[in-house]
């Protein structure tokens, strides 16, 4: 694929994969004012924006066996965690800006649990195996992830576990 072309799909990729997660976030929203046909309309839309994502990275052969795309999720989180977040902190910090000094710390607190997370996955799926996995419960405030059932309250942020949303 020409550079030009690879540059514009890894651009439309990032600009849809946005546009699904905002969709999905106003969804969530409009369904708290009480308009569930709106916050319908938004999860139909970030489903289309989710296929021309996932067909851009087809295109740009992102996607591989589970082993190649751990790798993919492993480098992306430790990337997060050891230069991107912190920077990131540091500068928020620096600037006094209290509400992306708390965004960061949260992202950075998950992120570390999902790269160990994938590890884990990545040693099973490399002796052609699944893992073994209890419900994963997820701090819809901080998004602090944690492998079965979770103390009373998140170590992050403090919210209840009984809002932890589980999968």
């Amino acid at each position: 694929m020409h550079d030009m072309t690879r540059q514009n799909i890894q651009t439309a990729f990032a600009g849809e994969s946005q546009a699904h997660m905002k969709y999905l976030i106003f969804a969530e929203k409009a369904e708290q004012e009480g308009r569930p046909n709106i916050a319908r309309l938004f999860r139909a839309i970030a489903y289309a924006e989710k296929v021309h994502a996932k067909n851009h990275l087809k295109v740009l052969d992102g996607i591989h066996d589970t082993c190649a795309n751990l790798d993919v999720a492993i480098g992306g989180e430790t990337f997060e965690v050891n230069e991107m977040y912190p920077a990131y902190l540091k500068e928020a910090q620096a600037q006094g800006e209290k509400g992306a000094e708390q965004s960061t710390h949260y992202a950075l607190e998950a992120e570390k649990i999902h790269a160990e997370m994938y590890s884990q996955a990545k040693k099973a799926a490399l002796t052609g195996k699944d893992i073994q996995l209890k419900e994963v419960y997820i701090c819809p405030v901080c998004g602090y992830t944690h492998e079965g059932e979770p103390e009373d309250f998140c170590p992050v942020c403090g919210a209840k576990k009984s809002i932890f949303k589980k999968f």
